[in-house]
């Protein structure tokens, strides 16, 4: 049997990879972090266990790519939905509302992914967080920004301040709300996006 190519190996390494974080992201969902061992992810993703630290150097790092992997797959569905469109402010508009959607979408997991931010690990770059800032700096330059370097930090940060503002446990702010405050941010039109079906919040303009 002739040994597998450089491409083919690669391959097998992706999909190997991303078994682990997509089984990250159920069994997070399902048991939350604290409660999930590497053992299970492995076991879950039908891998070996040593494979899971030869990918990653621990825990809180496969949580974050796997939460990035979430995010960037959400984000990119969001503006590349039907009716494909290239215009800068809707697909501002897409973003926001792909983001906003994962606190109601997977908020176990990203209650885990922002406590974990705030560890002592910080924020990790992985390629799946890479992919993430790639599609928001994309988004910021179609939205007509002058100074992407400067803008797509400070939406990053707005859209992790009303992630967290939302999954609160205690003082949870609607999202709507959250919605409506950044879309005002960015001079938005409400009807951009996919508005929420219980509408605009009365107490904005």
């Amino acid at each position: 049997m002739s040994p597998r190519s450089a491409s083919v190996n690669e391959e097998l390494r992706r999909r190997s990879r991303e078994r682990l974080l997509q089984a990250t992201v159920e069994l997070v969902a399902e048991h939350g972090y604290e409660a999930t061992t590497l053992g299970d992810i492995a076991d879950r993703a039908g891998s070996a266990r040593g494979l899971v630290s030869y990918y990653f150097p621990g825990k809180r790092h496969l949580l974050q790519s796997a939460v990035h992997r979430v995010m960037h797959l959400t984000l990119h569905a969001g503006l590349e939905r039907e009716p494909r469109t290239e215009d800068g402010r809707e697909r501002l508009a897409r973003a926001i509302d792909a983001i906003l959607s994962l606190t109601e979408d997977h908020p176990v997991l990203m209650r885990a992914h922002m406590a974990g931010i705030l560890q002592a690990e910080g924020f990790v770059q992985c390629p799946e967080q890479q992919r993430l800032a790639w599609l928001l700096r994309d988004t910021m330059e179609r939205y007509g920004s002058q100074d992407v370097e400067a803008d797509y930090p400070m939406l990053r940060a707005l859209l992790m301040g009303a992630v967290f503002a939302a999954l609160l446990p205690g003082a949870a702010m609607d999202v709507a709300k959250l919605r409506a405050e950044l879309f005002q941010r960015f001079d938005l039109e409400w009807e951009l996006g996919a508005p929420p079906p219980q509408g605009k919040p009365r107490s904005l303009p």
